[in-house]
């Protein structure tokens, strides 16, 4: 890590602010250091995947350089973002196993989830799939505060949401108002909320 932090380039990007993975960064590899992004399909704009802070992406140009290109990455909100040329990023997961396992690891990961999604399509209806993302999003990017609740910022359009479990966007939008009209969870413009209680028994 000393090794990447030597040659790392930096960047600030504004929320809503797009990172071309094929041009101004053309085959680099990324960290994400503040903030969150959403991977697009740039062939029809759909969201293939969220990461948040302290993850990588753009790892598919160390696998395949053409599908990269396919792929746009938009910051969720205002974020830092540091990045390497994928040859070089190579050569350090030659020189050192336990940073090529790591990016192995996370790129199985990922494939895991994009496997669970279409398995979700074959056997689960949407207000499940719809169910089981919320109750994802908020395990992984919320983080409870004093008043025992999961609270997770609200980054994603019910577009987005819809994207991402195989639905439309009124669907969305009708189970979210079900579930806060049933006290299940919280939310508005800014955030989402569930009491952590709830977060775990599901």
């Amino acid at each position: 890590m000393m090794k990447i932090c030597e040659i790392l380039e930096m960047d600030n990007i504004e929320k809503g602010k797009p990172i071309t993975l094929s041009d101004a960064h053309k085959n680099s590899v990324f960290f994400l250091k503040r903030g969150s992004v959403k991977i697009v399909n740039a062939s029809n704009d759909s969201v293939k995947y969220i990461v948040k802070r302290g993850n990588i992406f753009g790892e598919l140009a160390l696998y395949d350089k053409e599908a990269a290109k396919e792929e746009v990455a938009y910051a969720l909100e205002d974020s830092v973002i540091c990045y390497i040329e994928s040859q070089r990023m190579e050569t350090l997961m030659e020189q050192h196993k336990s940073l090529k396992n790591g990016v192995l690891k996370i790129y199985g990961v990922r494939i895991k989830k994009l496997e669970r999604r279409l398995n979700d399509l074959l056997y689960k209806d949407s207000t499940t799939r719809i169910l089981e993302f919320i109750a994802d999003y908020l395990n992984e990017f919320g983080e409870a505060n004093d008043t025992g609740k999961l609270v997770a910022k609200n980054l994603l359009s019910h577009k987005e949401i819809a994207n991402l479990t195989n639905t439309s966007r009124q669907t969305v939008s009708n189970v979210l108002s079900k579930m806060r009209k049933e006290g299940h969870i919280h939310y508005d413009t800014e955030s989402i909320s569930v009491n952590i209680t709830q977060a775990k028994s599901n």
